[in-house]
């Protein structure tokens, strides 16, 4: 064979390459078109979707609120050293835990005491006292109310009320001997109830 038929040998060879490569690139395009489809897509997203919710099902764990409770006996015994008509729980409804306590007895400004407890089931109730009686107090602790009957407690009627400016709470309030109390809270008239009976 001579040169020139090797040489041309070698360019069909070169050409034949060049055209199977470029046909090949050609074919891997259009397959790569073909995996991108919406349906393809649909499906790629929705099993991302479904072991993502697998996985966030089996490692999932309710996270419970912790209640930090607070040791509130020794600042009522001193509060009532000051204000004998401070009153507290005694004993405690069961289940039920002190989270904050605060007993203010400034020279030029009324007293009051306040104590925040969660119940059991995880609902607040508040008890505020103060030795004054007028109207602007409860304005002040509750905001606006209207009168929902009353409550009878260990003998003594309590003045229920609803909250106006916050959702589903309520409120017992007792004034006399120049003392108002209020027992407020979202637990509902009967955990309030319970509460007011316990306060000695």
């Amino acid at each position: 064979m001579s040169s020139t038929d090797q040489d041309e040998a070698a360019a069909r060879e070169k050409a034949r390459a060049r055209a199977e490569a470029i046909a090949y690139r050609e074919q891997n395009t259009k397959d790569r078109a073909k995996a991108r489809t919406l349906p393809n897509m649909v499906w790629a997203l929705l099993a991302c979707f479904i072991v993502v919710a697998f996985l966030m099902i089996v490692t999932w764990r309710p996270k419970e609120e912790k209640v930090r409770a607070v040791e509130y006996s020794a600042q009522l015994e001193d509060a009532r050293k000051v204000a004998p008509w401070v009153r507290g729980p005694s004993p405690m409804p069961g289940g039920w835990q002190a989270t904050s306590v605060e007993f203010k007895a400034a020279e030029q400004a009324p007293m009051t005491w306040h104590l925040g407890v969660v119940t059991d089931a995880k609902k607040y109730v508040g008890l505020e006292q103060s030795n004054v009686t007028g109207a602007k107090y409860q304005s002040d602790e509750l905001g606006r109310t209207s009168d929902d009957g009353t409550a009878t407690v260990g003998g003594v009627t309590w003045q229920r009320k609803v909250l106006l400016d916050r959702k589903d709470e309520n409120a017992l309030v007792l004034v006399g001997s120049g003392v108002t109390t209020i027992v407020t809270g979202n637990a509902g008239y009967p955990a309030l109830e319970a509460f007011a009976s316990s306060l000695k």
